[in-house]
């Protein structure tokens, strides 16, 4: 086999872990709105959906430990040793939910097993980001490494896409009531299985030559060395992960729920439109990753920061009032157009900024931080907003936090020149 296919095969088979590692994570979020009342049985529908975001955001609390935990591990004993441990996490945790009883069963034991199945999957996904976040920037060739390291964020949203194809296929299929009453254990059932056969499939995986470059004599893998050696990068990569996925989680997984809750479209519409404005956002991703390979990665940084800033607030509060499920598909492909100029080369631009020995959790810690602070936290901010009648105000916090994201895109050199991914 070429050194060419051999490439090909490890991005494709690090893709396609990661697809399922995030189908898994994503199951959670769009399955929200019926196994909420199993677990939360309290008639007021947005106090359901709070206490169910709630433990969403607790999985990601856990995703800075996993990043710092599995980020160490994945620089010290290979990417895809990283890549094996995280899907393994995952698998643990979609079988716990597929199993967990419900309230009426087992009273508060019920979420306590919620909440420490999220967390077995946060710890996953905060070892995931960085690992395959490197993986794949350190297999992709140099001049076109913004287009393959897209494939990141094409499996990622793949990922949420299966979750929701599976949820339609089940509207299709079953009731209300029945998706209500077990429906819903299929999808981690699914989920489960899938990331048994990953667990296997990234054993075989060929390690990155810049890791096999440095297997001796090299610096520690360390939180102490990180902040030591490298804290305005980790300051920069905290910052743009804050604003970055507060944006994505706003703009996807929030949204079903806001066209159902706020809008008043059906369960199934809302499902229809998210997934259709879901496919577009994928396909975007490597035509963007091509851009950043011509143009550099800076210019569409910028393009999302400001360009996010200006849409938030009219955007939400069109869609609010949508009456049309066209007028609202094409009202969410606008934030997610400018929303796919950053994804697409987001871990790119964090790979790039650190050394191999560190890049790993130089990669996963700091995103985590920001991600689990502002990311996890943004369909928990929503509701919480909507709880107080002051639902505009989230429009102006998403807002906000993307404003942070473009201070520090403005302070992020051009990583296409001064890139520390040396292998070719």
């Amino acid at each position: 086999m070429s050194i060419n296919s051999k490439r090909l095969k490890s991005i494709v088979g690090g893709s396609a872990g990661n697809l399922v590692e995030w189908y898994d994570w994503y199951a959670y979020s769009v399955l929200t709105i019926y196994f909420a009342p199993s677990f939360f049985p309290k008639a007021d529908p947005t106090a359901q959906l709070l206490n169910a975001a709630a433990i969403f955001a607790v999985g990601f609390l856990m995703r800075p430990v996993g990043a710092w935990i599995m980020g160490i591990y994945a620089d010290r004993h290979g990417r895809k040793a990283g890549l094996a441990l995280s899907v393994a996490l995952m698998c643990g945790g979609s079988i716990l939910i597929a199993a967990s009883p419900t309230y009426a069963q087992a009273g508060v034991v019920a979420p306590a097993l919620l909440v420490f199945a999220r967390m077995m999957q946060g710890l996953s996904v905060g070892g995931e980001y960085g690992a395959s976040a490197t993986y794949l920037s350190e297999m992709a060739t140099r001049e076109r490494r913004g287009f393959w390291s897209s494939f990141q964020y094409v499996t990622l949203i793949g990922g949420q896409l299966s979750a929701l194809a599976v949820l339609l296929i089940l509207q299709s299929l079953l009731t209300e009531a029945q998706l209500e009453s077990w429906g819903w254990r299929i999808p981690f059932v699914i989920g489960s299985a899938l990331a048994l056969g990953v667990y296997i499939l990234r054993r075989s995986l060929s390690e990155t030559a810049a890791f096999e470059a440095q297997k001796t004599d090299r610096p520690k893998s360390s939180f102490a060395n990180l902040w030591r050696d490298h804290p305005h990068e980790f300051l920069i990569v905290a910052a743009i992960s804050a604003g970055g996925s507060a944006a994505f989680y706003a703009y996807t997984t929030y949204l079903q729920k806001f066209l159902v809750n706020t809008t008043g479209f059906s369960k199934q519409t809302a499902t229809e439109i998210m997934t259709a404005a879901l496919i577009v956002f994928m396909l975007l991703q490597p035509l963007w990753g091509l851009v950043s390979d011509r143009f550099g990665r800076k210019p569409q940084l910028l393009l999302f920061g400001i360009g996010g800033m200006i849409v938030s607030v009219p955007v939400f509060t069109a869609l609010g009032s949508a009456t049309s499920p066209f007028a609202a598909f094409g009202l969410v492909l606008i934030p997610l157009t400018l929303l796919a100029a950053y994804t697409s080369i987001g871990a790119l631009i964090k790979a790039e900024l650190f050394p191999p020995h560190i890049r790993t959790l130089g990669v996963a810690l700091p995103y985590a931080i920001g991600n689990a602070a502002f990311g996890g936290t943004a369909e928990y901010a929503a509701l919480w907003f909507k709880s107080v009648s002051a639902e505009s105000g989230f429009y102006w916090y998403i807002t906000g936090l993307i404003g942070l994201a473009t201070i520090a895109f403005i302070m992020l050199p051009e990583t296409k020149r001064t890139s520390l991914i040396t292998e070719d």
